[in-house]
């Protein structure tokens, strides 16, 4: 049974900003009763309520375990004497509390909050005291009574505070009126929070703000899908089964919310998810409305402008370029395929050109004969690629350093994805460069698409190389393919395998992969094997022996380098699972080694781990060869790996190793965007690759296991992959093309620029 007890808090002995877990000493009774729990933002001298119960830890004794916790005014002259003299309140201690109190006894507050000119009767306070006091009271009396009057439609103290900061008195208003606001104005309030908070102050389960808010959540969960936008029909049913109403209800709002600008309504010729009449080819493809979030529809159709300007012919001569090749291939001993010369001479000769083909079919060749073309010219070159291990890859094949697409565009300030991002370089302050060449661009989404050309000055020639067939970018949009499909730039999709290349069974089943080939599981293979398992733990017990004893040296590498890679987070072979079984028996604990518990989780050093949300702000060194800074910056982005070098209690920090040798001293308090990654989500590995990758899977939803999931996973392989489980449900993944596709545009925008822009 809980108990409940009011005091002021004394003081807050420990907190964890992130978590909200606290330990806090609370005056209740005249006894100090010390409180834990995890909860909101709290502050010492505030007088708080707490629901919880009595516990006795074994070594601190007794303590209080919170459950709840709310925001009260003072009672009694105690209170109110420990409130005044906790510091709360500038200028007074609590000797200068103890004289107001004695002074003006139970009507401390009253006259201190409707008489503050009767606080010079107080020896020690002048009168423009008393004006700063009585203005600092009034301050926090306005935000106490909002943090309340919040608190009463179960809204969380963090949260109250933030509502407050944004509309001060006026959130009365803002909640009696319109709650929904909330989701559009608060960053960290979505529609379902402003929902509960609107269902309690009243508004009407069917009401137009309640439609409209819905709508535009819709949107936002579906851009978390990677859409740029939902057809009318299946936004109206996807709201209306959120909120239980009738999608035609729905539809009456979306031209409400594009006359308010919240979104765009576009007619566009088929939806990508419905497959065109195989019966009739010629057929005219049916028009749909498309509707998307203001913003995306604009970034969509900058971002096909910004594309256009840059596809310009150069001012070179043919016979030169084929001289210039002839003479490159020679030096290099080596000679190129028609298709790879193509590509060389596309690059030469025009302002924007992309490269897209499977492994082996040469890219990293071209991009090596690109390097030498321009160099021979005395021009810049820049070489760039979406993540730390993709950049690491690129420099290590071309023998020319790559950065990530952040670090080029020179990333200056945090938000919680890309949108919130800001950069040095755009269209006020452009790249300097004569030629910028991005490799991996399957998983550029619109956001850092559109940031790069803003960036990209005219004149510059961009270089676009990736496998279209993988998996698209994490974030919305499905940049690479609508680019490609637009047939608007000049485009060489590079088919013929190497035969050096051919002779990996990774690359040739790969693209049986890719072709909707059965692929070869004979085992006969000596770089791609199949182990057919028909249970979990079976599988984790093989997975733990491959990496502990066999792998290593069968691909001469060690077992941090072996990646297993799986399709989902949750269930007995997903990430969270595989992750505690493999530290346990891969990095076990010992005797000397530091670790760091954060909730169920342990960071140990030796621990592999991931970087899961963009940190733009966290600093980040390089070390020479004595420890020494030999290069400084900041950023860490989603999907970065690191190995945790050290645990330092003393400065509250892990220091981690992250990709291309970045040192960063990693605060406790943003454990929550770390996790291990001795397995990884299939998409989380995109633009790497590793030594040896074991794919497990026994079963999953059909929308998640596709053809280019697959292809994507086993394209990771470099010496060995290893497929386990069920045959079915690989030949499955082979079969399914359809799953997940996305609702993007961008090839609609760039034929509508270029229709204009024809026009001229």
């Amino acid at each position: 049974m809980s108990d409940t007890v009011t005091g002021v808090v004394e003081h807050i002995t420990f907190r964890n900003e992130d978590n909200g877990y606290t330990v806090l000493a609370l005056v209740s009774k005249g006894k100090e009763l010390t409180v834990v729990g995890s909860f909101p933002a709290v502050s010492e001298g505030e007088y708080y309520e707490v629901t919880g119960t009595y516990v006795t830890h074994p070594v601190y004794g007794q303590q209080f375990k919170a459950e709840s916790i709310r925001l009260r005014e003072p009672e009694g002259t105690e209170a109110v004497e420990r409130y005044l003299g906790s510091g709360a309140i500038k200028g007074i201690g609590p000797t200068l509390a103890a004289r107001i109190v004695k002074a003006f006894g139970d009507d401390t507050l009253r006259i201190v909050e409707e008489e503050p000119e009767r606080l010079k009767e107080i020896k020690g306070i002048s009168a423009r005291m008393a004006r700063a006091v009585a203005e600092q009271l009034d301050e926090k009396r306005s935000l106490r009574r909002a943090m309340i009057f919040l608190q009463g439609y179960g809204i969380s103290m963090q949260l109250s505070v933030k509502i407050y900061n944004a509309y001060g008195e006026g959130v009365y208003d803002i909640l009696a009126d319109d709650p929904y606001r909330l989701a559009e104005d608060i960053d960290g309030v979505g529609f379902k929070t402003a929902d509960q908070i609107a269902m309690r102050v009243g508004i009407e389960p069917d009401s137009d703000q309640r439609l409209r808010s819905a709508v535009l959540y819709t949107l936002t969960l579906a851009a978390g899908d990677g859409n740029m936008y939902l057809p009318a029909d299946v936004l109206a049913q996807r709201t209306a089964e959120l909120i239980g109403t009738d999608a035609e209800r729905v539809e009456g709002q979306l031209s409400e919310l594009a006359l308010e600008r919240k979104i765009v309504i576009r007619g566009i010729k088929e939806a990508p998810a419905k497959a065109a009449d195989p019966e009739n080819e010629n057929a005219a493809a049916p028009e749909i409305k498309a509707c998307y979030l203001y913003a995306y529809y604009f970034m969509e159709l900058e971002s096909a402008r910004l594309l256009s300007e840059l596809s310009v012919a150069m001012p070179v001569s043919t016979k030169e370029v084929e001289k210039r090749i002839k003479r490159l291939e020679k030096k290099a001993g080596v000679t190129l395929e028609p298709e790879q010369e193509e590509a060389v001479r596309l690059a030469a000769s025009n302002g924007l050109v992309v490269i897209t083909g499977g492994p082996g079919t040469g890219k990293t060749m071209i991009v090596q004969q690109l390097l030498s073309y321009f160099r021979e010219e005395n021009l810049s070159v820049r070489l760039a690629a979406p993540t730390g291990r993709a950049a690491k890859r690129m420099t290590e094949m071309t023998g020319f350093e790559a950065s990530t697409v952040h670090r080029l565009l020179e990333v200056s300030a945090a938000g919680e994805d890309m949108r919130g991002a800001k950069f040095e370089r755009n269209e006020e302050n452009p790249l300097e460069d004569d030629v910028i060449i991005i490799d991996e661009m399957s998983m550029v989404d619109i956001f850092l698409m559109h940031a790069l050309l803003l960036a990209v000055p005219r004149g510059c020639r961009l270089i676009l190389v990736g496998d279209v067939d993988q998996l698209p970018s994490v974030g919305p949009g499905a940049v690479l393919r609508d680019i490609i499909e637009s047939e608007a730039f000049p485009a060489v999709r590079l088919t013929r395998i190497f035969r050096q290349a051919a002779q990996s069974d990774i690359v040739s089943n790969a693209h049986r992969i890719n072709r909707g080939e059965p692929m070869v599981l004979d085992n006969k293979s000596r770089d791609f094997f199949f182990l057919r398992r028909s249970d979990a733990d079976t599988i984790v017990a093989q997975i733990v022996a491959l990496i502990s004893k066999k792998l290593p040296s069968y691909v001469h590498a060690p077992m941090g380098d072996i990646q297993v890679l799986t399709p989902m987070k949750k269930g007995p072979l997903g990430v969270e699972r595989l992750n505690r079984v493999l530290q346990r028996y891969l990095n076990p604990p010992e005797e000397g080694k530091a670790e760091k518990a954060y909730g169920e989780r342990i960071f140990r050093v030796g621990d592999k781990v991931m970087q899961t949300k963009n940190d733009y702000d966290i600093p980040w060194e390089m070390r020479g060869r004595y420890g020494a800074a030999v290069r400084t910056g900041e950023g860490i982005f989603n999907g970065d790996l690191g190995i945790i070098r050290g645990v330092s209690e003393t400065g509250q920090t892990l220091e981690i190793e992250f990709d291309e040798g970045r040192f960063v001293d990693y605060p406790f308090t943003g454990l929550n965007e770390l996790d291990h990654a001795y397995a990884i989500t299939i998409h989380k590995s995109q633009g790497s690759e590793y030594p040896a990758v074991i794919i497990p899977i026994l079963s999953g939803p059909p929308m998640l296991l596709s053809r280019n999931l697959l292809y994507t996973a086993v394209t990771r392989a470099k010496s060995c992959c290893i497929l386990m489980g069920n045959e079915s449900v690989f030949s499955g993944m082979v079969k399914n093309v359809e799953a997940r596709r996305r609702y993007t545009s961008l090839k609609e925008r760039i034929h509508e620029i270029n229709e204009s822009l024809g026009g001229l």
